[in-house]
């Protein structure tokens, strides 16, 4: 992209006194560039050489839109371009007013207003009313099927007031900023996560420079509640360099350990598995703990794969699932004829894994005397077979994992100290999915990848109010619950897209009210009126023949948001031939 026009002032210059010239800063792939503006006249956008703002990109037509200023006020206008111009995400009929901070996208070139005229709040607000604030925003979006941004900006400053006033001379009027310890947090009503990261790079040029840093998260796509908006945008922010401002869907580091692949959002989770990574180097038992499914085997997977033991076995042992009887013919294995079933020689998991790693899951189930007999064989690095006398060597690496407390059961007299002691070289603590929200769309839509390839169908898309409804389970079962979910989602919907109706009634609530006997179960009126108009709007399709207009009226909607809503809900065109 080529753009024309001259740099303005700083804003340091303008909170000094005087203020910046009205301008816009254009925005492409690589290279963004201030351009001075009139108080009355006309700038050309396109492709076109004599173009006041020059765009060259074969997407943009030669003469592709023009903004016009009176007395400082703008408008802009699509030129009938090809492609379309889009405002604040929205593709633009004829002209429209801009205010300050209105985002124009033309192909992959963003325009962004800044003025002087706008009307600001005189300061920023606090913590907790901004967390007030977003909480409104998100009824409203909710109740509007609305995006919205929430950026968070890293500065090194001591002078709270000045930052603040820096930050909101660089937003739009109804935009929203925050000033907390050494973060700017900055709401943005009606931008998605392109319009969003637009006007967040202007924020974070404005009140830090080239070497800023900061993350976005939008809703719905990273968030439907405040707590993990905030949380998406700050974890965005950790890994963000010099510059960069993280969209929060891209935030993801997706690990492929083995055949598997992981993705991590949540900064507990990106510095978790970083320390297995430095944890992997070594031969040091490691026990991790957390709830069941979430994600202790992956973790162990981790430490495998990552160390020089990647090309030997990694070999999983699930306690639980072991009777007593059998736990120590599983563990050291056994010779033939050492016991009635025994027909031929078995060698346990611990020789199994030598030369690898073995994965003790849910290691607190064992017995006592399984437990002594398993801390000597870590200890000398031999074992015996059942119903030998010889000792064999075994080099393993071992990784144990339980969801119960072990320091508990020792004082309980269910677990051995000197074994805990054995296995806690490291101990590793790994969070419930409830507590990574922020991760429950990124594995989800992972999820969904997977399972509509495995069965050979088309990929589907996750729904506004499906995610709000993962969103608020908290899921007890953790990542293993969500992927079960989606499995059966993907299995089942209909439409392109999984709606609420598609997910498993333990997530939704929904039961057949036939069977209830006892109170209701609630749901969030949101879910309940989107399900009803989808309904309404099958109902209206189908009764009209699919003709969309007369199923509009019909129901007494306007026809462009009937068509939206179609969309939005994967309900496909209805029309008969006659």
């Amino acid at each position: 992209m080529s753009v024309g026009g001259t740099e303005t002032r700083s804003f340091d210059h303008a909170l000094e006194g005087g203020g910046p010239a009205s301008y816009v800063l254009a925005i492409d792939n690589t290279s963004s560039r201030r351009i001075d503006v009139p108080e009355d006249g006309i700038l050309q956008i396109g492709r076109s050489e004599d173009a006041d703002i020059r765009i060259e990109s074969e997407a943009v037509s030669r003469l592709h839109a023009k903004l016009i200023f009176i007395n400082g006020r703008c408008q802009i206008a699509d030129l009938g371009s090809h492609n379309g111009t889009l405002v604040n995400g929205e593709r633009i009929e004829g002209s429209c007013s801009l205010a300050s901070g209105d985002v124009v996208a033309i192909a992959d070139t963003l325009l962004i207003l800044r003025s002087t005229r706008s009307e600001r709040p005189h300061a920023p607000l606090d913590l907790d009313q901004m967390s007030r604030r977003i909480d409104q925003e998100i009824a409203r979006a909710t109740d509007y099927d609305r995006p919205f941004s929430v950026v968070v900006v890293r500065v090194d400053s001591d002078t709270p007031a000045r930052v603040g006033a820096m930050a909101l001379a660089s937003v739009r009027p109804m935009d929203v900023v925050c000033v907390h310890g050494n973060s700017i947090v900055a709401l943005l009503p009606e931008l998605d996560a392109q319009a969003g990261h637009a006007q967040g790079m202007a924020l974070l040029d404005a009140v830090v420079g080239s070497a800023g840093r900061g993350g976005i998260a939008t809703y719905p796509a990273d968030g439907c509640d405040t707590a993990t908006l905030l949380s998406a945008a700050r974890g965005s922010l950790a890994i963000a360099r010099p510059g960069q401002l993280v969209i929060a869907s891209t935030a993801a580091i997706e690990h492929l350990i083995g055949s598997q692949r992981v993705i991590v959002a949540d900064p507990a989770m990106i510095k978790l598995y970083d320390l297995f990574r430095r944890l992997a180097r070594s031969d040091i038992t490691v026990l991790v703990t957390g709830e069941t499914g979430s994600g202790k085997e992956n973790a162990a997977a981790a430490l495998h794969y990552w160390s020089p033991r990647a090309n030997g076995s990694f070999v999983a042992l699930n306690c639980a699932a072991l009777p007593e009887a059998l736990a120590e013919s599983e563990l050291f294995g056994y010779e033939r004829g050492a016991f009635s079933d025994a027909k031929t020689a078995k060698p346990g998991v611990l020789e199994r894994a030598s030369g690898g790693t073995l994965f003790l899951d849910e290691v607190g189930d064992l017995s006592l005397p399984v437990q002594a007999k398993l801390l000597r064989a870590i200890e000398v690095k031999r074992i015996t077979r059942l119903g030998d006398v010889r000792e064999r060597d075994i080099d393993v690496r071992i990784v144990a994992a339980t969801n119960v407390d072990l320091d508990l059961a020792v004082s309980q007299g269910r677990f051995r100290q000197d074994l805990l002691f054995r296995l806690t070289g490291a101990a590793v603590a790994i969070p419930p999915l409830r507590h990574r929200r922020q991760e429950i769309p990124l594995l989800a839509r992972m999820f969904i990848q997977l399972e509509s390839d495995r069965l050979g169908r088309s990929r589907l898309e996750l729904a506004e109010a499906t995610l709000a409804a993962l969103a608020h389970h908290d899921f007890p079962g953790n990542v293993r619950e969500l992927k079960n979910a989606m499995d059966f989602a993907v299995a089942t919907a209909e439409g392109k897209s999984i709606e609420v109706h598609d997910l498993p009634t333990r997530i939704t609530g929904v039961v057949d009210e036939r069977a209830v006997t006892t109170k209701p179960t609630f749901r969030r009126l949101a879910d309940e009126l989107r399900e009803l108009e989808r309904r309404r709007i099958i109902e209206a399709l189908d009764s009209c023949d699919g003709v969309q207009t007369r199923a509009a009226a019909l129901i007494g909607m306007p026809l462009r948001t009937f068509t939206f809503r179609m969309r939005q809900y994967g309900i496909e065109s209805r029309e008969r031939k006659r």
